[in-house]
């Protein structure tokens, strides 16, 4: 079923074009992510399919059958309203009565659960109610009766994510989608759930995430808005990122035929033939059209991050016997640990469990309930925390970052001034006379790392840091992590960010207790789920033997498993790996090298980057299991 198609759509603020005369179609089923710098016009995009805003042309079809649903990264409430008066506004029988069950249950309220479960039998509502129970469950929503206004901004986005679910599971046959970073505030494992129901119910789905997982789990196709164009890719991240190469690649190679063509034409034209006739008239007329093309330039603007670290001496954090508490909820108790050069670690934990707070404790920001806390001299924090800038008033961009400082001394010696810094930062001139009102919640966020590396700090503390980040900011702010010198400890629901640059992990499991895993958060979640595996089949894990309690400091985690030994088949595939492997990389080299070669034309660059896609594709699975083999080799 045809659900949605747009024709020459075109939207600017003020001088700048957001997507100009882009044309698609949705159909039912489709999954579809989409992604682009922050500021390019993703949440406009949404906002004008679901008729919210204008286009300045063009025009959009949405069949009659189809409900369109939009989660928003802001959402609007009645903030003097409950939140179940939120959840359940629809005025339909059975969200009433589903509404009125709730609440007795709540309230404990013999009388009136015993009228609502009456009610919801003559409605046939329980099918129903039991998917509410479970959105209400997983996302930690209760305490229905409190107001909305009193609610935290992590939990707003969780009360407007159960709404919108709710909603459209009640009635519409047809829905389309759409969800503007829904994985913002949610833990990993309302995370895991949100994308099972994703993927469980028949919905069409156009998604706007920087979560590269959750991305891969829930949608087939990748649509990217840059340079005021849609581009479209099938398949999953990585598979776009293969393509999006190939294509600018492929760009640039009909750019430099294009200017090869213009610089023969060019000089024909500045012999001005006199003759006028109509094959000249129409080889002046393509003259131009040869210009536009030998004239485009291909813009991919990088955010530059650099940094001059300030000296780390030998001393850098201490924490002896740390004790926090806040009446009977224990964030600590009796906490060691001695943090050394260069360690990444990350800190996972449900919501809420103290983690925010432990990051505290670490800076010097909150004081322990009892224990000591020993900063070193040289250490100098980078905070960067899910509040945001620390802003009094409505400062000019550059008015703000000058008064941190003049100029930025960088790693590689010399300096810049703020506006130079800026434009670093993907903040060209004139959007650094904006006022910091005005920017999206993707710029706050790079403006607020802008300020933290200013200061030059060694120990840097990620609070949340990939919220409102686009992806390819997040690319870059991962590769300047990777090749940073300094401490880093990240609070993250990001796995793909986790997995990339944490080298052990502090778990908070709750009651003062922190599990230090050596490894990243794909790891730790595996050997979770064999703990649970073990337990639910009887047998005791080599954990559960060690376990120690919460009065004692970080513990380790389980010893690693006996090494499986390889069988005779096994054995000739690592010999066979290790004669193929060699052959690819060189036909991987080769490949490489031909796409170079400015000669080339269209079909032969996209016929050369479908054989490097493949070739690389089938190293890395070879890659992959030759890793797995030489394990149990050793």
């Amino acid at each position: 079923m045809h659900y949605v198609s747009v024709e020459g759509l075109t939207k600017s603020y003020g001088i700048n074009p957001l997507f100009n005369n882009i044309s698609f179609n949705i159909n039912e089923g489709d999954k579809i992510a989409l992604i682009a710098r922050n500021g390019v016009g993703k949440s406009t995009l949404l906002r004008i399919l679901a008729g919210q805003e204008t286009p300045d042309s063009g025009k959009f079809w949405i069949n009659k059958e189809v409900t369109v649903a939009l989660f928003e990264q802001d959402p609007v409430f009645d903030e003097d309203k409950t939140i179940v008066e939120n959840i359940f506004k629809a005025n339909h029988p059975i969200i009433k009565a589903i509404q009125k069950y709730e609440l007795a249950m709540e309230a404990e309220d013999g009388m009136l659960i015993s009228d609502s479960i009456m009610e919801m039998d003559d409605l046939g509502a329980w099918d129903f109610e039991a998917k509410v129970k479970q959105i209400l469950g997983k996302l930690n929503i209760h305490h229905l009766q409190k107001k909305v206004n009193e609610l935290s901004g992590g939990q707003r986005k969780r009360v407007a994510l159960a709404k919108t679910l709710i909603d459209i599971g009640f009635e519409h046959q047809h829905t389309l989608l759409m969800m503007d970073e829904p994985t913002n505030h949610l833990d990993v494992e309302m995370i895991e759930w949100l994308e099972h129901y994703l993927n469980g119910e028949n919905i069409t789905l156009l998604l706007v995430t920087h979560d590269r997982y959750f991305l891969d789990a829930v949608c087939d196709e990748i649509w990217e808005l840059e340079r005021e164009n849609m581009y479209v890719y099938k398949g999953d991240y990585e598979s776009y990122m293969e393509k999006k190469a190939a294509r600018i690649e492929s760009e640039q190679a009909s750019i430099d035929k294009a200017r090869n063509q213009y610089r023969k034409e060019l000089e024909w034209m500045r012999k001005q033939p006199k003759a006028r006739t109509t094959k000249s008239k129409s080889r002046q007329d393509n003259f131009y059209e040869v210009e536009a093309r030998a004239k485009q330039k291909i813009e991919d603007a990088q955010l530059q991050l650099e940094a001059k670290m300030s000296r780390l001496g030998g001393k850098i954090v201490e924490l002896k016997k740390v004790n926090k508490s806040y009446g009977e909820l224990e964030i600590l108790k009796g906490f060691d640990y001695t943090f050394s050069k260069g360690e990444r670690v990350g800190v996972v934990g449900k919501n809420g469990i103290g983690k925010s707070t432990f990051l505290n404790i670490i800076q010097e920001l909150e004081t322990p309930t009892s224990g000591k806390v020993n900063v070193g001299d040289t250490v100098v924090f980078g905070n960067f925390s899910q509040t945001g800038l620390d802003v009094k008033e409505d400062f000019r961009v550059i008015e703000y970052v000058k008064s941190f400082a003049e100029s930025f001394p960088l790693a590689k010696g010399g300096s810049i001034s703020a506006s130079q810094f800026l434009e670093l930062f993907l903040f060209p001139p004139d959007k650094q006379y904006t006022y910091l009102s005005a920017l999206s919640g993707g710029e706050k966020k790079r403006l607020h790392l802008l300020t933290i590396l200013f200061r030059n700090p060694n120990f840097l503390i990620l609070d949340e840091p990939t919220n409102d980040l686009d992806l390819p900011t997040l690319a870059v702010l991962e590769s300047f992590l990777t090749e940073y010198q300094g401490c880093v400890m990240i609070v993250s629901h990001d796995r793909y960010f986790m997995d990339r640059l944490v080298d052990h992990l502090f778990v908070f499991e709750g009651g003062g207790f922190v599990r230090d895993f050596p490894g990243n958060y794909t790891q730790y979640r595996i050997w979770l789920k064999e703990q649970e595996t073990d337990k639910a089949n009887g047998s005791s894990s080599p954990t559960k033997a060690a376990t120690i309690e919460p009065t004692a400091q970080v513990a380790s985690a389980a010893p690693a498993p006996p090494k499986k030994k390889m069988t005779f088949k096994e054995k000739h595939e690592f010999e066979k790996l290790e004669k193929e492997m060699p052959a690819l990389e060189k036909e991987k080299e080769k490949l490489t090298a031909a796409l170079s070669d400015e000669t080339l034309n269209y079909d032969q660059i996209t016929a050369l980057a479908d054989s490097l896609t493949k070739v690389t594709q089938t190293l890395e699975e070879m890659e992959l299991r030759w890793l797995e083999l030489s394990e149990m080799a050793e």
